[in-house]
């Protein structure tokens, strides 16, 4: 490794938690080789290892809307559990993967000094009233870069997205917008968000490129579910100095050439 490379910044790279188990091993292949040449570090998703778990994390109930409309996983000290124990299964399969294709990589947890979040809101709908719960979730408020020393070419570093908060309680936080967290504390250029879809669709037709004011108006008029979230997350990638998102299902390789998936771009 040259002194050059080892100043290369990091590619971020958040896996969706329903699409990781489906990614083939010319993908990960990819990965491994991309990994070479730059840092990596990868942020995980969680929401089909989860729900495989326990059926009781596919039940409408399982999911709280705030008194804005926003919705969160309602996440109590038993769900941080049981995130953690899929994380860890799942952050085995990943190490394995990259192992053997030479990528050395370590797992961390984002409460363990990495990621910090504020105070979450406590008055949510349920049972059609608003009701004050405890619901261990938080907005990120910052990234302490110091536990990725390591960054490098051929190192990876794999970070399941939980944060503490001023309390000092682990909370569940949004993985892409963990992402797009950690991309700007890091200095990435780019920050990838790989899910189950090819592209963001706008009136049923493929965006491959769009800007972040554009995405954000969107993103309030039309988007829905998860894709709402990782607009959201690339607009706070962009404004932290990531100089562009891309969305898609794609290698990472293509993705970064924009050979396929949605480009978004600070202007």
């Amino acid at each position: 490794m040259t002194e050059t490379q080892a100043q290369l910044p990091p590619t971020v790279v958040k896996l969706g938690g329903s699409c990781l188990a489906d990614l083939a091993g010319g993908w990960w292949d990819d990965l491994a080789a991309h990994g070479r040449e730059r840092p990596l570090i990868l942020v995980h998703g969680w929401s089909k290892p989860l729900k495989q778990l326990s059926p009781r994390y596919s039940e409408p109930s399982a999911i709280l809307r705030d008194r804005y409309g926003n919705q969160s996983r309602w996440t109590t000290p038993e769900v941080i559990a049981d995130i953690k124990t899929v994380s860890a299964d799942l952050g085995r399969e990943v190490l394995r993967r990259l192992t053997r294709r030479g990528i050395t990589a370590q797992r961390l947890l984002g409460s363990d000094g990495l990621v910090s979040a504020g105070a979450g809101e406590r008055w949510w709908w349920k049972d059609k009233q608003l009701v004050e719960l405890e619901n261990l979730v938080g907005p990120i408020t910052g990234v302490d870069p110091a536990p990725l020393t390591g960054l490098r070419p051929g190192h990876a570093y794999l970070v399941t997205p939980l944060a503490r908060n001023d309390a000092g309680q682990e909370v569940n936080t949004d993985a892409d917008r963990a992402a797009a967290a950690i991309a700007g504390a890091t200095g990435a250029t780019d920050l990838i968000l790989v899910t189950d879809v090819a592209h963001l669709l706008i009136d049923g037709e493929p965006v491959r490129e769009i800007t972040a004011r554009a995405a954000a108006e969107f993103r309030d008029k039309g988007a829905t579910g998860g894709m709402r979230k990782k607009l959201r997350a690339a607009g706070e990638a962009l404004d932290r100095g990531v100089e562009r998102v891309v969305i898609g299902s794609a290698p990472v390789t293509d993705l970064l050439a924009a050979r396929t998936g949605t480009v978004i771009t600070r202007t």
